[in-house]
C-alpha cells in the first residue's frame, strides 16, 4: 500500500532507479490516460526546488497527455515488474491497451495517474518545457548516434509535489 511521505524520509539513488530499474511516466485522467517506460532522466533541484526531469520523444502518445495536463506522475517499480516495464515500453496506447496487457492497476490520483503496484511515485508538477536543439550539443557523436532521425526529446521539468511510498 502506497502512503504520503515527505520527499526527505526517502533515499534514492536516480542513477540506479531510472537508468537500471527504469521508471513509468504517467499523465492523463480517469477518463482517459497513457503511460510509458523511460529509462533517461533526474532528479535534482532547480530553482530552489526539488525536480525531476524527463525527456520524451515528440512521437510519444504519452506526451500528448503531459501536455495538456498541470501534472505527470512516475512509478518505480520492484524487479518483478521487469516485464510490465518491458511491456509499456514497447507497445503505444495509441494501439494497445497497456493497462489490460501490462496487468498494472492505476490508481487515478487528483494530480496524475500512477499504478498501485509501484513502490515509489513522485507526482510532478510540471514548470518548463523545451525541446532539445541539435546547435547545443557540443559532442556531435551524441546528436548521431541518438537522433538519426532527428525527433529531439521534449525536456520537461517538474517540481514534486507529493512523494508515495510502499511499506516495506
Amino acid at each position: 500500500m502506497l502512503r504520503p511521505v515527505d520527499l526527505k524520509e526517502v533515499t534514492m539513488d536516480p542513477f540506479k532507479m531510472i537508468g537500471k530499474e527504469w521508471m513509468l511516466v504517467s499523465a492523463g485522467s480517469d477518463i482517459k490516460y497513457n503511460m510509458m517506460t523511460a529509462s533517461w532522466g533526474g532528479l535534482g533541484i532547480m530553482w530552489n526546488k526539488s525536480v525531476s526531469t524527463i525527456v520524451l520523444r515528440p512521437q510519444r502518445y504519452t506526451l500528448e497527455f503531459i501536455d495538456k495536463s498541470e501534472y505527470y506522475a512516475l512509478s518505480f517499480f520492484g524487479d518483478n515488474y521487469r516485464s510490465a516495464l518491458n511491456y509499456c515500453g514497447a507497445h503505444s496506447g495509441r494501439d494497445v491497451d497497456k493497462e489490460k496487457e501490462s496487468g498494472l492497476t492505476p490508481v487515478f490520483d487528483a494530480e496524475a495517474p500512477y499504478f498501485s503496484e509501484a513502490r515509489l511515485v513522485l507526482i510532478c508538477r510540471k514548470l518548463y518545457k523545451q525541446r532539445l536543439e541539435p546547435n547545443c550539443f557540443f559532442d556531435p557523436a551524441i546528436d548521431k548516434q541518438n537522433y538519426p532521425n532527428k525527433d529531439y526529446h521534449d525536456t520537461i521539468i517538474g517540481e514534486i509535489v507529493k512523494v508515495l511510498k510502499a511499506d516495506e
